[in-house]
C-alpha cells in the first residue's frame, strides 16, 4: 500500500514510521509544518519539505526574531497555502491513503482536498490533548465536527479518544491503541535500570503551561519537606514558571532538591531507571509516554488522570497510583506519602508491571500489531 503520512517532524511521528520500514508499504511523507530539512531518519521515505515559502529573502530570521509584527505582515505574502500544495503532492504521488497525525495539525487543513479525493481512505491518529480538551472550545469542537465523518480509519494513544471521535461524528474502523511512538527497545534499556535498593530517586516532570501543573506537585512536596530529606528530588524539562515556584516555596535552597531543564531522551530514560517514584501531573492528556517510560525503566508510577486515560494502563493500587485532583496539593502529597509508607505496594507494583505491562510495551510487540492493522485497511483497486 501506498500511505502518505501527514504530520510535523516530531519524535514521535519519527518512531512511528518508523514501524513501517522494510514493510510491504510505501511511505511518503508531507512535513505539514515544512521544517524545510528531510530528516535523515526518513531515508528510506519520500519526504516533502520545503514547500512553503515562495523566497528566502535575506534578514527572514531578523525579522522574525526582531521585528514580527513586519515578519508576520510578509509571512502572510510569502507562505504558500497548505491545502494546495498539498494537493499537488496527493496528485503527484496518488496514494493509497493518507495518515494525518493530529487533528487540528493535519487534518482540519487538509479537509476540502481530502473531500475531492474520496477514493482515498484517510487515517487519522489521535494523541495527547488532541480531542480531549480541545473539543471544549468551540471552533475546534466545529472542526472535529466537520472532519471526523470523513475519516475511514483511526489509531489513538488512549481508548478514550476513540470514544470521543464517535461522538463527533467518526463512523469508520478503529485500528487500535498504541503508544505514539510505538513500541520499546526494551533490551537497549536495562543497562540503565539500577536495583530498587539503590533508587531514592523522586522524579517530576516539570510541564507548568496551559496543561502541566507541575507547580502543584511542588506545594504538595514543600508542605512534607520533612518526610523526604532521604530522597533526591529532580524536577526536568522545567520552564520559568516552575523555577519561580521553586523559589517561592524556598525549594530552590533546599539541599535535596534539583531542576534539570531540558535533556535527551537518552538521558531521561537513565534518569528513571534510578527513580524510586516518577509524578507526572496535567488537567489534560493522552496516555503519557513519559508515564510508560517511567513504568519501562520499573519505577513506580504517580499519574493524574485526564478524562480516564491512564486508567488504562494504571489500576489504582496496583501497579501505581493516580492522582484523582491535578489542582489539590494536599491530596498529591497523601498519594506520594501513601507510596513512600508503604513500600510493598512499591515493589508489588513493579512486580506487576515487570509481568503485565512492560512485556506488552515491546518493539516487535507493537510493531507486529501495528503493521497488522495497517493490513486489514481495504484500498480501492
Amino acid at each position: 500500500m501506498k500511505i502518505l503520512m501527514v504530520s510535523m517532524g516530531s519524535i514521535h511521528f519519527f518512531r512511528w514510521v518508523e514501524q513501517l520500514k522494510d514493510s510491504d508499504h510505501e511511505i511518503f511523507w508531507f512535513d505539514i509544518l515544512d521544517g524545510g530539512v528531510k530528516s535523515p531518519r526518513l531515508d528510506w521515505a519520500y519526504q516533502k519539505v520545503g514547500w512553503k515559502k515562495r523566497f528566502d529573502y535575506p534578514g527572514r530570521i531578523f525579522l522574525k526574531n526582531k521585528i514580527p509584527v513586519i515578519h508576520k505582515f510578509v509571512q502572510f505574502f510569502n507562505d504558500k497555502k497548505t491545502s494546495t500544495e498539498f494537493e499537488k503532492y496527493l496528485e503527484k504521488v496518488k496514494p493509497d491513503a493518507v495518515h494525518s497525525m493530529v487533528m487540528f495539525m493535519s487534518c482540519v487543513p487538509i479537509l476540502k482536498v481530502m473531500q475531492r479525493n474520496r477514493n482515498i481512505k484517510w487515517i487519522f491518529s489521535a494523541w495527547g490533548n488532541d480531542l480531549y480538551y480541545l473539543q471544549n472550545d468551540e471552533k475546534h469542537k466545529r472542526d472535529m465536527i466537520k472532519v471526523l465523518p470523513h475519516i475511514h480509519y483511526m489509531f489513538a494513544d488512549c481508548e478514550r479518544d476513540y470514544h470521543i471521535a464517535q461522538k463527533y461524528g467518526f463512523q469508520g474502523v478503529y485500528l487500535g491503541t498504541f503508544p505514539t511512538g510505538g513500541g520499546y527497545d526494551l533490551e537497549s534499556y536495562q543497562p540503565f535500570k539500577k536495583p530498587k535498593s539503590e533508587r531514592n530517586t523522586i522524579l517530576i516532570k516539570g510541564y507548568q503551561h496551559e496543561f502541566g501543573r507541575c507547580n502543584t506537585v511542588l506545594e504538595a512536596l514543600n508542605s512534607i519537606k520533612e518526610e523526604l530529606v532521604e530522597y533526591n528530588v529532580i524536577v526536568y524539562a522545567d520552564n520559568q514558571l516552575v523555577r519561580n515556584k521553586s523559589k517561592e516555596l524556598g525549594l530552590d535552597t533546599w539541599p535535596n532538591f534539583s531542576l534539570k531543564g531540558w535533556i535527551t531522551h537518552d538521558k531521561l530514560l537513565e534518569l528513571k531507571g534510578e527513580t524510586l517514584i516518577y509524578i507526572g501531573n496535567s488537567i489534560s492528556d493522552g496516555m503519557p509516554n513519559t508515564l510508560l517510560e517511567a513504568i519501562i525503566m520499573e519505577a513506580f508510577p504517580i499519574q493524574s488522570n485526564p478524562g480516564g486515560a491512564t486508567a488504562e494502563i494504571i489500576e489504582n493500587g496496583v501497579n501505581g497510583f493516580i492522582i484523582e485532583d491535578a489542582e489539590v496539593a494536599a491530596h498529591i502529597a497523601n498519594v506520594l506519602l501513601k507510596a513512600l509508607n508503604n513500600k510493598e505496594i512499591i515493589d508489588s507494583a513493579i512486580a506487576y508491571n515487570k509481568k503485565y505491562i512492560i512485556p506488552q510495551l515491546g518493539y516487535d510487540v507493537i510493531r507486529n500489531q501495528v503493521l497488522e492493522a495497517y493490513n486489514t485497511i481495504t484500498v480501492n483497486t
